[in-house]
């Protein structure tokens, strides 16, 4: 504990209160009354909330940049020395405060959402305890208790993509989110333990302090570090481990606003952030996360232009965005990274919650090409959707502004040919999202019989309190070149490992602002002139003609390959041994032994009479046996 300042001992209570809301909608499901549930899992994570707060305040008045709460000793075995303790800095407090703030807005939101829903109380057990392993997972201060978490939100993703369960598809998808991650979880253990044998230790501050002594490039630094990327690649969708995250939209809309928006999918993110001195002597693995996290972001662009589902498209633009957070950590740049961690936090649940409401509004219907003229209908839902569009397009003065262009800038520093494919994601996202505002919003309503209308307040409230963040979040951090001294990334560069960086010049800086801000107009203009001007309105089902446009409707065949590749083989492979081994030796092998084993119990049961002159006869026969035997030896 740090005893100087009590304030911070408590900061175990930031986790308990969510895990607390856990186990009384977990137990009581079936004799609370439905609001009764919602009302306690929002609470329990706004408590949180206003605790984290106060644990900022704490360590600000305290002087120090961290503080590490041991809370008890958890293993200790030979050289191993595993407290179970939490790690309190500026990076953690950051994610807490995005995991408490963001998801105790959704949680308020889902009352309304899921409102009339018959397993509403287990909705809310599911959503905090989801809550409480993401925390577990940033406020860690070592790598196990972080792991325990990540393997958490694991289990909650599971739970909560499949909650629809009676549907085998939503079943399919929740299992594909657990396998693929799954695969990278074994690399993140792997790499784990590497650290323990290489470092002696799994606290993070035993380990960054003896990190200093590898020289650049060393390769059981290198090794460690990709294991420990394998890990990230998986939980926060990257190539190629990227295909269940827009599966997973079948979940209940606000699942997909906390868990692949705002917080889980951040997970991997986060944990190379935190890595950052590992991978700073790492140059091989961060030029491959450079190369992956760009293509994810440009391929994810690419398929998001021809969905037609409103929570797919919203879905591949995690994806991408996701790829832009990697790409900044592979140039180094941690603290831009979870800058843009930090605003998507705010503009994508905006925009899944915003889509949650059309959804709730059109009684159920996904398919954008059958929305249209919801923009009177639904005036709030419709001025908070454009405002996180306009964020995520990188629109100044909206905060995906700020973040994408320090990322752009770090390109643009880094190799001015990085820049190039950086900026054309960015125009790919801004097409595909006005794409998306102009045919849910503009023209006419195109369903017949649908009656559209504004959501209730309890759902409305947070999509305007996220609108309020979507717009002025980016001014946590105001560059230079805008009159500001960039807060928030000085705020983070206090916990998170920083490269040395000459920076680029205001002149070139504001040349390329005005750059992507004039042809992100043009992009905005575009697609209004293909959609709402003209009308046009994507083809029904049927696969596009152009064999461009088909392998984007397609999404590239990426899970056709892995069915191709991995599902049909260990289906084969499953069907061989059941059918060739397991049926006809195993089975019958099992069943022989029983066969046996039965017979033996009837052959004692018929000399087991109760004769006590017999049992006599048995043992006199035995003995005399018995010494025939050793005397003739």
């Amino acid at each position: 504990m740090v005893g100087a300042f009590p304030l911070i001992n408590l900061a175990w209570l930031v986790p308990a209160f969510p895990l607390l809301g856990f186990l009384i909608a977990g137990l009581g499901y079936k004799s609370l009354k439905r609001n009764q549930a919602g009302i306690i899992g929002s609470t329990a994570i706004l408590m949180s909330f206003i605790f984290t707060i106060v644990l900022f305040f704490s360590l600000r008045k305290s002087g120090q940049d961290s503080a590490t709460i041991t809370l008890f000793n958890w293993i200790s075995v030979g050289k191993l020395d595993i407290p179970f303790a939490f790690l309190i800095d500026h990076l953690s407090l950051t994610m807490m405060l995005i995991i408490t703030g963001v998801g105790g807005l959704i949680h308020i939101y889902s009352i309304g959402y899921m409102k009339g829903d018959d397993r509403i109380n287990s909705f809310f057990a599911q959503m905090n305890l989801f809550t409480f392993s993401m925390l577990l997972l940033v406020m860690g201060a070592n790598y196990v208790v972080l792991f325990i978490g990540w393997e958490g939100v694991g289990l909650c993703s599971y739970l909560l993509i499949g909650f629809w369960f009676k549907k085998p598809d939503y079943n399919y998808a929740a299992r594909k989110a657990f396998v693929m991650n799954r695969i990278g979880d074994l690399g993140f253990i792997l790499g784990i333990i590497l650290l323990f044998f290489t470092f002696h230790s799994v606290s993070f501050s035993e380990i960054f302090a003896q990190a200093g002594t590898f020289q650049a490039g060393a390769p059981i630094i290198t090794l460690i570090t990709i294991l420990l990327l394998i890990g990230a690649v998986g939980k926060s969708a990257q190539i190629p481990l990227f295909t269940w995250l827009p599966d997973a939209m079948a979940g209940p809309t606000p699942v997909s606003a906390l868990i692949h928006a705002a917080t889980m999918v951040t997970g991997g993110v986060y944990m190379i952030a935190r890595s950052g001195i590992l991978y700073s002597l790492a140059p091989v693995t961060l030029t491959l996360i450079t190369a992956l996290g760009l293509t994810t972001a440009i391929l994810a662009a690419i398929i998001g232009l021809k969905q037609n589902d409103i929570k797919k498209v919203l879905a591949y633009s995690t994806v991408s965005q996701l790829g832009y957070m990697f790409f900044a950590l592979g140039l180094g740049a941690f603290s831009a990274a979870v800058f843009h961690l930090t605003t998507h936090a705010f503009f994508k649940a905006l925009l899944f919650l915003g889509a949650g409401s059309v959804i709730h509004a059109m009684g159920g219907e996904q398919d954008i090409r059958k929305m249209g003229g919801l923009r009177k209908k639904m005036p709030l839902t419709y001025f908070t959707f454009l405002a996180s569009t306009l964020a995520i397009s990188g629109i100044l003065p909206f905060s995906g502004f700020f973040s994408k262009d320090l990322i752009l800038s770090k390109a643009f520093e880094h190799n001015p040919w990085l820049y190039i494919p950086a900026l054309a994601g960015a125009l790919l996202t801004c097409f595909y999202m006005f794409r998306l505002l102009y045919l849910v919003f503009f023209g006419s309503q195109r369903l017949a019989g649908a009656h559209p209308h504004e959501s209730p307040r309890v759902m409305t409230v947070p999509l305007t309190l996220l609108a309020v963040l979507s717009i002025f979040g980016g001014f946590l951090n105001i560059p230079s070149i805008l009159g500001g001294n960039s807060k928030f990334t000085s705020f983070l560069d206090l916990a998170v490992f920083s490269k040395a960086s000459d920076g680029i010049s205001h002149a070139v800086e504001a040349g390329l602002i005005l750059l992507s801000f004039c042809m992100l107009i043009v992009i905005i203009g575009w697609a209004y002139r293909i959609y709402v001007r003209k009308g046009v309105i994507p083809a029904g089902d049927q696969e596009p003609t152009l064999p461009i446009n088909k392998l984007i409707y397609n999404k590239f065949y990426f899970d056709e390959a892995y069915a191709f590749l991995f599902e049909k083989p260990f289906g084969f492979l499953s069907d061989f041994f059941f059918n060739k081994v397991e049926e006809p030796v195993l089975n019958r092998f099992i069943d022989w032994i029983g066969e046996v084993t039965s017979g033996l119990g009837t052959l004692v049961r018929r000399i087991q009479r109760g004769n006590m002159s017999f049992y006599l006869f048995a043992m006199v026969a035995g003995i005399l046996l018995f010494m025939i035997f050793i005397l003739t030896i």
